[in-house]
């Protein structure tokens, strides 16, 4: 019999571990391999379609890109006087090589998305800028248009022509920066986006609130009852999720018109005298999106109910404590988790619905998401829309943080 010695177990213990490190390393590359696809789509159709939008809202390169003399030119200029001849000068040129070029409708756009009447001063004067260069750039320009020597119209070109922008930000929160670069609210007939944010918030909550009501006593009863019953309402929850989100608001928009079911049955039971009016207003933007977004508030409660042991609500009535009682001091306590998680998430899909709003709501019903669509695709501001959808996605990002910090560590404790 023999024995093997120290150095042998040695070399042994290290062919094994280095043995064990190659099969844990090929384990993490055959893991990183099957999450690779999923991580490159993710990557792709998410973080830089968001990373797009955020530069967008503060990146603005259409006048640098088509001016780029003028930029040069006017970036050193100190506002105490009008520029001298060679700024103009490069204005000159940027606009005729632009309009021979046709490369000035971006930067004319942009500029009147700062100051109404900017379009027509640039695309104006290119047309009639003479051949040969004339004695005084600055006369000629002034003599074309009288905008070219006011202050404003300057300062504002002077700024665009910079590629980074507060301009859009700023106009999402109802701002402005005036000529000496102070900040400032906008006139009070001119504020727009803070009372739509206020109103998106407010219908969010409101859709919140509504769906809480609707499905914690739902999810109790599922949590509660049989397998049988419990399956034919968890069919029942999940059915919404089979039909078009389309389709749904179009059944509501037949239920709910003056000649829809409600008003039909309530004039036959004879509880109104003539039609209510349920839709194309914020009574009908509630309804629909509470039953739509209903299932996202009825499952995570459903999930957290039934991990509740009904000993705890047994013992509490045991030891002399009503049902009520019971339930808010044993059982309620125990769902703050399922509540939490469920309002969260019908929140944040409040916050960004855009077609419930735009089919059932009037003009003064619309969201965030609507201006987000309007800008984009009709006005073609790409910029306004990146700022709104930027402050979508703070208010998003903030919700979702407080929940992590105290939901988090609620659990923590819990477990």
């Amino acid at each position: 019999m023999t024995t093997s010695s120290p150095v042998a177990y040695q070399m042994k213990a290290g062919e094994l571990r280095a043995r064990l490190r190659r099969s844990e390393r090929r384990r993490q590359l055959q893991a990183f391999g099957l999450v690779l696809p999923l991580a490159v789509f993710l990557i792709l159709v998410f973080v830089v379609p968001i990373l797009q939008m955020l530069t967008a809202a503060w990146h603005d390169r259409s006048v640098i890109d088509a001016m780029p003399n003028t930029a040069e030119a006017i970036a050193t200029w100190d506002r105490q006087a009008l520029p001298d001849e060679a700024v103009y000068a490069a204005i000159a040129a940027d606009l005729i090589e632009g309009s021979g070029q046709r490369t000035l409708a971006n930067p004319a756009r942009r500029l009147n998305q700062e100051l109404a009447g900017f379009r027509t001063v640039i695309l104006g004067t290119a047309r009639q800028l003479p051949d040969e260069a004339p004695p005084s750039w600055r006369e000629t320009l002034t003599e074309i248009d009288a905008r070219w020597a006011d202050p404003q119209h300057l300062v504002i070109l002077q700024r665009a022509a910079r590629p980074l922008t507060d301009y859009y930000m700023l106009y999402a929160l109802d701002m402005q920066r005036g000529l000496d670069d102070r900040i400032a609210m906008q006139p009070p007939s001119e504020r727009l986006f803070l009372q739509l944010t206020l109103r998106t918030l407010t219908i969010a909550v409101t859709v919140t609130l509504v769906c809480l009501v609707m499905g914690f006593p739902l999810a109790y009863l599922l949590a509660n009852v049989g397998g049988g019953v419990r399956n034919l309402l968890l069919v029942l929850v999940l059915l919404p999720f089979w039909t078009s989100l389309l389709v749904r608001t179009a059944a509501w928009i037949v239920v709910l018109q003056s000649e829809g079911l409600v008003n039909t049955g309530l004039i036959g039971l004879g509880v109104i005298d003539e039609p209510l009016r349920l839709i194309y207003n914020r009574l009908g933007v509630i309804i629909v999106m509470s039953q739509v977004l209903l299932p996202f508030m009825i499952l995570p409660l459903y999930a957290v109910m039934t991990g509740i042991s009904p000993w705890y609500m047994r013992a509490a009535q045991s030891l002399g404590a009503t049902f009520f009682t019971a339930f808010r001091r044993v059982y309620l306590p125990q769902t703050l988790p399922g509540i939490a998680a469920g309002t969260l998430l019908v929140f944040m899909l409040s916050i960004g619905y855009y077609i419930t709003p735009a089919l059932v709501g009037g003009s003064a019903d619309q969201m965030l998401s609507y201006f987000i669509a309007f800008y984009a695709n009709e006005t073609v501001n790409w910029g306004l829309a990146a700022a709104l959808g930027t402050i979508l996605m703070v208010i998003v990002m903030v919700l979702f943080l407080l929940y992590s910090r105290l939901f988090g560590t609620q659990q923590l404790r819990l477990g």
